[in-house]
Order: structure tokens, then C-alpha cells, then sequence
């Protein structure tokens, strides 16, 4: 059946659609999320529609809430709807269904109707909480890296991002951030180590993790040994060392300090010179015309090797060989030339003798001390005292001679002493104690005195920068100033600092001389890095006091750490740590107390800069094999309060850690000691030593009464032949018997010697094998007749023999 469609119908039909096409959606509402309380939007649009409505949650939206436009096609002439709804958050709230809240669209034609998509629309949100946060880890370089993160749940689901110390992060070949929001870095380096973040964010907000801390650490490495030292002894048995350190790498970064030693020792025999030798005289030659004859001896009994002294004296010998009576024609000649130099000589040496006389009693004539060449040698120059003080100074130099030129060649003394005085006025800065030093190449002599005490600094804002310095005795008229140097503590580089120098009075207060700043026509400063030059003309007492100016004042502070066995504990080792003003005299004050209480220097000591900024100092012991060591008490950290640093003109500042070893088989110690100022600066001190060498403080000896009877079995003389010597061939030192023969108790001797070659073994079982092995040979060399006789003769070494065997178990407590 056919239809036909009037000409005017057929135009309507296509203006509406009646084309033979069903509705086509040009756009179909999207995916929502509501974003805090903000209505959404949905739309549609279709080709040809005579009606386009939408349908949420399965009913129709009311006409009123659509909101509708209409136009044409131009290519088509096809009608084009567009319509579009508002979604609330209420309106979503509200539903509660077995899905999301959805919405499509339903557009008609004359030929039927066509559905859209259908949309979802949900409402967009973001927790805080991460479901895991990243974190922070220690890491050896070259080692894998992985950082977990799940962001906190969301709609729509949070993007992940990486940040690392605030910076974001990409991926590359080394690092990926992709892997299910975890961060991965496949092989660390140590521009790895950082802080890292993980952000979190979408439509809603942004949220940040926990931040995680990466540490690259580096476990040390040994360097190459060096090659081996020069023997230590010129020429015999010695010690030769080669060394490495602990850099290659250097431990970093709380890394392990590298396993081993650090130094080996070898043994070592260099070859001695072989001074020279005369061998003996040849035969006389027959006698020559010049009644002589000769003889010649040649330096080969030995030959001089190896750097030896040739021989002294002349190899070639001539001798009158006529009884002195033969005549030369020449002789007459030579006398009267011989005679007539020594003749000229000795006039030139009178004629200098008066003229230095006449010079001297000229000079002598203006009062001015003509010094001999002994005493410009000595780098002297000439000054004048009082008279009335000369004779008191002779009389009190007269009494101390002896007393001070033995002073003045004491090595640590001379050590001590810093000072330069242009005409031969020695001044010195010593800690602790007076020295007298005198002028040997002036008549009278004069001295100086020297002090280093603690009575300064009583002002609060003051604080003591030097040694205290007394140069005397008093009343002193000298010709020219004394010039003197002082050391200091002070950082001067910058203007922090309000330096002065003070000077004692009688009644022990302390009145300021000069600012080192200012001039003065008193006294003459020359300050500088380290030390500070005075020209002064009063003797006294003198120091330096500085005032700081702002908190960037510094003062320099000398650390060190010593360590020694704990007596109290064969287990036990003590750490001191030391700190004390930077100047010569503090530091050689604690190595004097060490080296009394045998303590061993086991850094370099190292400089830390002090600052005026109130804040205390920390000391702290670190890395210490937990599974080998302990502390005893469990603390590793000591602080000194500001003051006591910053005034600390009392006494050496120190902190002692005590440790203890869990096993005896432990005979290394490594570890770090940190030092720090709060907000300040930090010096690590490197400890590394072996403790066995430290706690071995006894000696190896025989015991007292073992001893006692070896020496009354061997010092008897005794006709069979067992006496001191055949002890000395059984113990295999008897190359010099004639020694031991000139002693009161040659066996004393021996067994002294004896233990001197078995020091590191203590081992009294080959002392035993020998006498055991003299009982059985003098009782094999005698017939059973005498057997009696010498059964008793040979009872004190039979007794001797077991009681040292039994003595051998119990060397630990009977070593003296």
C-alpha cells in the first residue's frame, strides 16, 4: 500500500523530521561530579528532534525544569534541539538507590525516539589521611630505593605526584614514579638523599604526606698500603711501617669505619757501616841516600763499607835509618826560615793583644759593656742596670747557679719558652710554676720569671685570652724596651672582639695598660692571628682579656682524646675527651696529666671555633660496635654548659666515656666522638686502636720463689760441673761467659736475661724442659755408689723443676 503526501504535507514532513530517520544525538550528557555545593550541568542535542526530554533515575524531569533551544540545519534544512538540566547536590543526596544517580535523554521524531547515554553524577570529595604514608629510610649507595604511598580515598580517584625536598620529580632511567604510586630509584646515589613527599590531589583539593628522610650512606674502604718506611735504626735490628686510610671511601654519612689496622710494623736489619782498619806494616825499605827508609800499611783490615770512617792516621812511614847522624846540605836554610816565621807570629799576636786592650779600655771610659764574641753568637746585646741592683743579682746567681743552667738545657723547658728580647733578657710563657732564666754571657747575670696561673677574669663580661706572663724580678731599669710574645685564643679576623692588655698590682688587682686598638706611649701591641707582640718597659705581670662585642665573638678551643685501660676492669677502656683553650701552654698542661697516668693521644687534635652565642657544648660518642662493646654508664652524650666553656680559665674542660669489652677476643676499638656547639660548629674526632697493646702493663718474670732456688742451686760452685754455666749452656746464652763470671749471682743474671727473650711468649715450660734435662744428665753420669750423694745434691733442682711446672698454671696471678 502506497502513501502520498500532498506537496505541502511532504514539506512539513521534512521540516520535521518525517525524513525516514530516527533522532541522532549530536552530544550526550557527561560524567559529573559535584564539586562542594555547586550545581552540574547536563546537556544534549539531537538532529532532527521534535521534543527532546530527560529522564533521571528512571522518571521524567519536569518541562519547567528543562531549558530548551531550537534551530535549523542550514545544510540539511533538519530541525536541531538542544536541551539542558541542573543537577543539585541535594538532588543526588537525596537518592538512594542501588547505583549512581543517572540521567540520559529521550529525543522524538515522527518516526519514533532515541535514548541517549546515560550520565552518572556523583559528588567529588578527598580524605585527608593517606592510606600509607612514605617512609624514611638509610640506604647504602648503589642500593634500591623503594618509597610506598597510597593516597587517601577520593572521587574521583586522587593522581599521585612526587616531591623531593619541595622540588616534583620525573621519572628517567634511574627513578620511576609511576609503579602503582610507589617511587622507585633502581640504584642510589648520593645526590639521592633528600626528603620526599607525596602529593595527592583532584578536582577537589590537594593533600601531602608524611615526609620520608633518605640517607645515602657509605661504608668505608681501605686505600692502597704505602710503601714500607725506612728502616727506624740507622743500622742493626729495627721497625719499618707502611700505613692506609679509611678513604677510599670515606666512611659517610653514619657509614662503618673500615675493619682492620691501619698501620703493620715489620722487623727489619739494616746494614751497619764497616768503619776502616789499618792492616799491618810492611818491611822496612832498604836505607836510601837521604839515610831513610820506609814502611806502608794499607785500610783494609777491613775495608771501610757502607759509609764507614777511613782509617786515621798516615799510611806511609819513614824513619831515620843511621841513628840520626846523617847531614843535609839544606837543613841550615830551613831552621833559619822556620825560626824566622814563628819569630814574625808572635809579634803580630802582641801587637793585637794591646791594641784590643787599649780599645777596650777606651770604650769602657763612656760606661758601655763591651760583650765578647760568646755572647753576639749567643745573640746578646748590651744593657745596663741599676748599680745598687747588680750586686744583689750576682750574689742571688752566685747561690742558683747550678740549679738554672740545668734548667736552661731542660728539653721540655726549652720546648716551653716563646719569647724574643732584643738584648738577651729571656722572658717565656709557661704553664704552671716559676722559671728563672739566666743571661750566662753578661757579668752580672740577670733572670726572668714565668707564670701561667688562673686569677684573672673575675669580671663577668671578661673573658681570659692568653697565659698570665711575669717577666722580673721588679724594679728593673732597663735600657730598651722588652719585647715579648704572648699567645691567644681569640678568632680577630673580624671586629668582635675588644681586646686589652692588663698588668697586676701589688696588692693582686688587675689595672688595664692599652687596648691592642689604641696607641699609647707606654707600651707597643702588635696583635696578630694567633699571638700578640708587646713592646713593654715596667716588668710585671701582664695578660690579655677580651670583651666580646656581639654574639659572633669565637674563641678558638684545642680538642683531643686520650685513651687508657681501665685498672679496675680487665675489660674495661677509658675515652677522655679534652677541651681547652687554643694556645700552647693549656694543651702541653693535659698532656703532661696524660702522660702521667699513661693515657695515649689517639687523634690529631683539631680546632673548633667557640661562639659568644649562649649555647652549650655537646660531646658524643658514636658508631661503636654494639656487639662488641658497651658503655658503662649507658650515656653517650655529655654537654658543658656556655659559661663553663666560655670562662674556662680554670681547669682543662673534660668528658671520659667509659666502655667495656663483652669478650677478651675483642682488641680493636673504633669509633667516632662528635663535638659540637648547638647552633654552632662540629668536629668529628676519629678513634681507632687496638686495646690489648694499651692493657698489657705488666711485665713477664719468673716467680720470686722459683727464682730464689734456682739461684741457690746455680751459684754454688760444684765440683761435678752442674753450676751457673751449665745453666747458661742449657739455656743457650753462653756465649759470654766471662760477663756472668764477674757478677755476685751470675744465675740472677741469666734467668734476667732469659726473661728479657720471653717477654711476648711468658712461656716457663722450656725454663722447665732445661732444668729437668740438667737433673737427668748429672744422675746418667754417676755410678750407683754415688747415687745417694747425688740424689741429694740434685734435690733442689728436682724440686725446683716440679714446683716451676706447677707454677706454670697459675702465671696469671703470680706475675709481678
Amino acid at each position: 500500500m502506497s502513501c502520498f503526501l500532498s506537496p505541502g504535507s511532504r514539506s512539513d514532513a521534512l521540516q520535521h523530521g518525517t525524513s525516514g530517520t530516527l533522532p541522532h544525538f549530536l552530544q550526550e550528557p557527561d560524567d559529573a561530579y559535584i564539586v562542594k555545593s555547586n550545581p552540574i550541568k547536563l546537556k544534549c542535542r539531537a538532529r532532527p528532534a521534535l521534543q527532546i526530554f530527560f529522564k533521571c533515575n528512571g522518571e521524567w524531569v519536569h518541562q519547567s525544569q528543562h531549558q530548551s533551544q531550537e534551530h535549523t540545519d542550514e545544510g540539511t534544512g533538519l530541525k536541531i534541539r538542544e536541551v539542558m538540566i541542573n543537577v543539585s547536590r541535594q538532588q543526588v543526596e537525596d537518592f538512594h538507590g542501588p547505583e549512581d544517580y543517572w540521567c540520559l535523554c529521550v529525543a522524538w521524531s515522527h518516526l519514533g525516539t532515541s535514548k541517549s547515554r546515560k550520565a552518572t553524577v556523583r559528588i567529588a570529595y578527598l580524605r585527608k589521611n593517606f592510606e600509607q604514608d612514605p617512609q624514611g629510610r638509610e640506604v647504602p649507595i648503589k642500593g634500591m630505593i623503594v618509597l610506598h604511598c597510597r593516597p587517601p580515598e577520593g572521587v574521583p580517584v586522587a593522581e599521585v605526584e612526587w616531591l623531593k625536598n619541595e622540588e616534583p620529580m620525573g621519572s628517567d632511567g634511574n627513578i620511576d614514579t609511576r609503579a602503582d604510586h610507589n617511587l622507585i630509584i633502581q640504584e642510589a646515589r648520593l645526590s639521592d638523599s633528600g626528603n620526599y613527599t607525596c602529593l595527592a590531589s583532584n578536582i577537589v583539593a590537594k593533600r601531602r604526606s608524611l615526609t620520608a628522610t633518605v640517607v645515602i650512606f657509605v661504608n668505608g674502604g681501605w686505600s692502597l698500603w704505602t710503601d714500607w718506611s725506612a728502616c727506624n735504626v740507622p743500622c742493626g735490628r729495627g721497625v719499618q711501617k707502611r700505613s692506609r686510610t679509611c678513604t677510599n671511601p670515606a666512611p659517610l654519612n653514619g657509614g662503618t669505619f673500615c675493619e682492620g689496622m691501619s698501620v703493620q710494623k715489620s722487623t727489619c736489619n739494616a746494614l751497619c757501616p764497616v768503619d776502616g782498619g789499618w792492616a799491618e806494616w810492611t818491611e822496612w825499605t832498604v836505607c836510601s841516600g837521604e839515610c831513610e827508609r820506609q814502611r806502608s800499611r794499607e785500610c783494609t783490615a777491613p775495608e771501610p763499607k757502607r759509609g764507614g770512617r777511613l782509617c786515621d792516621g798516615a799510611a806511609l812511614g819513614t824513619d831515620n835509618c843511621t841513628g840520626g847522624l846523617c847531614t843535609h846540605s839544606l837543613e841550615g836554610s830551613s831552621d833559619v826560615a822556620l825560626y824566622s816565621g814563628l819569630a814574625a807570629g808572635v809579634v803580630t799576636v802582641v801587637v793585637l793583644i794591646v791594641a784590643v786592650t787599649l780599645y777596650r779600655r777606651n770604650q769602657s771610659e763612656y760606661g758601655v759593656d763591651v760583650i765578647d764574641s760568646s755572647a753576639l753568637t749567643g745573640g746578646f746585646q748590651s744593657f745596663s742596670f741599676k748599680t745598687a741592683r747588680q750586686g744583689e743579682l750576682r750574689e742571688h746567681t752566685d747561690r742558683k747557679t747550678d740549679t738554672h743552667t740545668q734548667l736552661i738545657h731542660d728539653p721540655l723547658f726549652r720546648n716551653m719558652l716563646y719569647f724574643y728580647v732584643p738584648f738577651m733578657f729571656s722572658v717565656c710563657g709557661v704553664w704552671r710554676g716559676i722559671y728563672s732564666v739566666y743571661c750566662q754571657s753578661l757579668d752580672p747575670p740577670y733572670f726572668c720569671m714565668c707564670v701561667f696561673s688562673s686569677t684573672l677574669s673575675e669580671e663577668s663580661q671578661e673573658v681570659l685570652l692568653s697565659p698570665e706572663v711575669t717577666y722580673g724580678p721588679p724594679g728593673l731599669d732597663l735600657s730598651c724596651p722588652v719585647a715579648m710574645t704572648i699567645a691567644h685564643c681569640a678568632e680577630v679576623a673580624t671586629d668582635n672582639w675588644n681586646i686589652r692588655l692588663k698588668r697586676q698590682t701589688q696588692d693582686n688587682k688587675w689595672e688595664e695598660v692599652m687596648s691592642v686598638e689604641e696607641e699609647s706611649t707606654s707600651c707597643y701591641c702588635l696583635l696578630e692571628a694567633q699571638c700578640c707582640h708587646l713592646l713593654l718597659e715596667s716588668p710585671g705581670r701582664y695578660a690579655l682579656v677580651g670583651e666580646p662585642l656581639s654574639q659572633e665573638a669565637v674563641k678558638r678551643l684545642r680538642l683531643a682524646v686520650f685513651g687508657s685501660a681501665d685498672n679496675t676492669n680487665p675489660l674495661g677502656y677509658s675515652l677522655r675527651v679534652y677541651c681547652v683553650d687554643n694556645t700552647p701552654y693549656a694543651f702541653q698542661e693535659v698532656a703532661s696529666v696524660e702522660r702521667v697516668r699513661g693515657g695515649r693521644l689517639l687523634e690529631e687534635p683539631k680546632t673548633l671555633l667557640f661562639r659568644g652565642n649562649s649555647f652549650s657544648l655537646q660531646l658524643s660518642i658514636q658508631d661503636i660496635p654494639q656487639f662488641l662493646w658497651s658503655i658503662k654508664p649507658f650515656t653517650t652524650c655529655q654537654e658543658f654548659s656556655f659559661s663553663q666553656v666560655w670562662a674556662s680559665n680554670q681547669r682543662p674542660l673534660q668528658c671520659a666515656f667509659s666502655l667495656e669489652r663483652y669478650s677478651p677476643a675483642s682488641s680493636q676499638l673504633s669509633c667516632k666522638i662528635s663535638v659540637r656547639q648547638v647552633k654552632g660548629q662540629e668536629q668529628i674526632l676519629q678513634v681507632y686502636t687496638s686495646v690489648v697493646e694499651a692493657l698489657s702493663l705488666e711485665a713477664f718474670k719468673i716467680p720470686l720463689s722459683i727464682r730464689q732456688r734456682i739461684c741457690a742451686t746455680f751459684d754454688t760452685a760444684n765440683a761435678k760441673g752442674k753450676d751457673w754455666q751449665l745453666l747458661a749452656q742449657k739455656l743457650h746464652i753462653d756465649r759470654n761467659l766471662c760477663y756472668f763470671a764477674r757478677q755476685e749471682s751470675p744465675s740472677a743474671v741469666i734467668l734476667s736475661l732469659w726473661e728479657a727473650q720471653h717477654q711476648d711468649t711468658g712461656d716457663l715450660d722450656s725454663l722447665a724442659s732445661a732444668l729437668e734435662e740438667i737433673g737427668k744428665v748429672h744422675s746418667s753420669t754417676h755410678s750407683t755408689s754415688s747415687r745417694t750423694t747425688t740424689l741429694a745434691t740434685t734435690g733442689t733442682t728436682t724440686r725446683t723443676t716440679a714446683t716451676l711446672g706447677r707454677s706454670t698454671e697459675e702465671l696469671d696471678t703470680e706475675f709481678t
